[in-house]
């Protein structure tokens, strides 16, 4: 199940692992990333709470928590190459997985007819 906040974040839920990145509307409007800083495996982090961030030649921006949840593994990819997240912002280019406290809270999240009707 596919998943988007209004801050451009995306999740594509297995069960209680949120698998999360940012929307290709949002790599577009960033530009060409230039730099991205993931968060520590271990971390737990509440929804809205600032977990990685990115740099592109336009400016920096944070990555948000969709949901309460604790980091589970990081794209390491995107790290050392930050322009994957520009090629392949909704697959290749994800930022990180998370446990999350409680799925059931995805289902307040917008699915993709909604985001797109967002972002117009």
């Amino acid at each position: 199940m596919l998943k988007f906040t209004e801050d451009h974040e995306w999740l594509r839920l297995d069960g209680d692992i949120a698998t999360v990145g940012i929307t290709t509307h949002a790599s577009i409007q960033l530009g060409d990333l230039v730099f991205v800083e993931l968060p520590d495996v271990g971390a737990s982090f509440s929804k809205g709470d600032d977990v990685a961030v990115v740099e592109s030649v336009k400016a920096a921006s944070e990555i948000y928590a969709p949901l309460d949840g604790e980091i589970t593994a990081v794209n390491p990819a995107i790290a050392d190459d930050p322009s994957v997240v520009n090629n392949d912002p909704m697959d290749a280019g994800w930022f990180f997985k998370m446990k999350l406290k409680d799925a059931s809270a995805a289902d307040a999240l917008m699915d993709e007819d909604a985001y797109k009707a967002l972002v117009g």
